[in-house]
């Protein structure tokens, strides 16, 4: 890193990083079993939250430099906030790394090829709805016509890195574009109207994953919910933000919450944990914005995760069935430590008849996604599952369940590594539950 960078560096993080609540960290070390990178790089503190901190705030006290090595440590951090919940301080811990990624990645020059991705991937491709259904229909067109065959005999996906082809085994099925740009914005409850909630169908969620927010919209309506969906939401931002564009999750941010203030709802419902605890963080996001503070604060009060709502219209004591099987649970961490739904997601699969559900050891420690950290951190990522699927593997269940996309594919991606993708599958709550849901009241009604 040049000089001059350094310097310029170590400016913004005088003039923007909150010096008091980098000196609320008290070092007594409670966030460090907690922490994955420090577990997993040997216990180095500079893998640490309390590492970390120290380390910004000895840039903002001129005592370390803003070298490469502070933005390696920065970089390796999964940004799961484990270490929140168990800080005495309360710490925000988010909110700190958040910022120092925004005032490195902002300030030192990338190469032209970084600089390119970084610009396609937050610029032009994830602010943009119908580009993303674009790039997602060639996805579905290369599963559909036979290619992903021919790619696999022909020994392509061999030159990608281990990780990566295992991701693009267990992708799931991409609906066509038709489906994708058609999708309805109004659904009438199914049973006896008890809310009225706005659904964040997101980017990735509504397209790669759209028959899963398709399951949502049929158990909320099997629950008593009316539901708007409205069709100038976009992208959340979380992408953005904790990838060192701050200006452009605020943009993000801004965008959401004019498209949902006029929809007059109990809820605006969420089904992915990363984006759940991003869109519940915009009050923070736009504290300093006179004109958007007190709308980002009224945004972020409706946010709630589709298992809460669920839960809160007793959903789980309704008949819910399957046929014998083990389950567990993996956290997604955002959805526990930013949006502190923990025993929700429990409540629902204990109540489904027919199974039997054991609790994973560690299930709240992060499986290694983190957003595209699976990718750019393959190594210390795959370290990271390896001890997932440890876990997993320990509770016999022949079901994974998990609230988040991104948790989703990397437990199939671990699943694939173990070799038994016949034995055991990762699915998403809300496919399971309306599978549950619908047998039992097939078999009843």
């Amino acid at each position: 890193m040049k000089q001059i960078e350094k310097t310029r560096i170590q400016e913004q993080f005088k003039e923007k990083m909150d010096y008091d609540e980098l000196l609320n960290c008290m070092r007594c070390g409670f966030c460090l079993p907690s922490c994955p990178t420090y577990i997993e790089s040997g216990q180095d503190e500079a893998h640490s939250p309390r590492g970390r901190i120290a380390l910004m705030k000895g840039v903002v006290d001129g005592i370390i430099e803003p070298d490469d090595d502070v933005k390696r440590s920065l970089d390796m951090c999964l940004g799961c906030r484990a270490c929140e919940p168990v800080c005495p301080a309360d710490v925000n811990y988010g909110h700190l790394l958040e910022q120092a990624r925004d005032i490195i990645y902002q300030n030192k020059k990338t190469s032209m090829p970084v600089k390119a991705l970084r610009r396609v991937v937050f610029n032009d491709l994830f602010p943009h709805p119908n580009r993303m259904i674009g790039v997602t229909g060639v996805l579905g067109f290369y599963q559909r016509t036979g290619m992903q065959k021919v790619v696999h005999k022909s020994g392509f996906m061999k030159l990608f890195p281990d990780s990566l082809q295992s991701m693009e085994k267990v992708l799931p099925k991409v609906a066509s574009k038709k489906e994708m740009k058609n999708r309805p914005r109004h659904f009438e409850a199914i049973a006896p109207q008890k809310k009225k909630v706005a659904f964040f169908s997101g980017c990735l969620m509504d397209t790669m994953f759209l028959e899963t927010n398709n399951s949502t919209t049929k158990l909320l309506q099997y629950a008593g919910c009316e539901i708007v969906v409205p069709s100038s939401q976009a992208c959340c931002g979380a992408l953005h933000g904790h990838g060192g564009e701050k200006d452009k999750a605020k943009q993000m941010a801004k965008r959401n919450i004019a498209a949902f203030e006029d929809a007059e709802v109990d809820y605006i419902i969420t089904n992915a944990g990363g984006c759940g605890a991003f869109l519940v963080d915009y009050d923070h996001l736009l504290k300093d914005d006179v004109e958007w503070k007190q709308r980002a604060e009224d945004f972020s009060k409706k946010i709630k995760d589709v298992t809460s709502v669920l839960v809160e219209l007793d959903f789980h004591k309704q008949p819910l069935s399957l046929d014998g099987q083990i389950i567990t649970y993996q956290d997604s961490c955002h959805l526990k430590n930013g949006q502190k739904t923990f025993m929700e997601p429990r409540t629902l699969l204990e109540s489904i008849e027919g199974s039997t559900y054991v609790e994973m050891k560690d299930a709240g420690r992060c499986c290694g996604s983190a957003g595209i950290y699976n990718i750019v951190e393959s190594e210390m990522s795959m370290q990271i599952l390896d001890y997932k699927m440890e876990q997993t593997k320990a509770t016999n269940a022949k079901t994974v369940v998990t609230t988040n996309p991104g948790c989703l594919l990397q437990m199939k991606i671990g699943i694939e590594r173990e070799g038994f993708s016949d034995q055991v599958q990762a699915v998403h709550i809300v496919d399971l539950l309306l599978e549950a849901y619908e047998r039992a009241h097939t078999v009843t009604e």
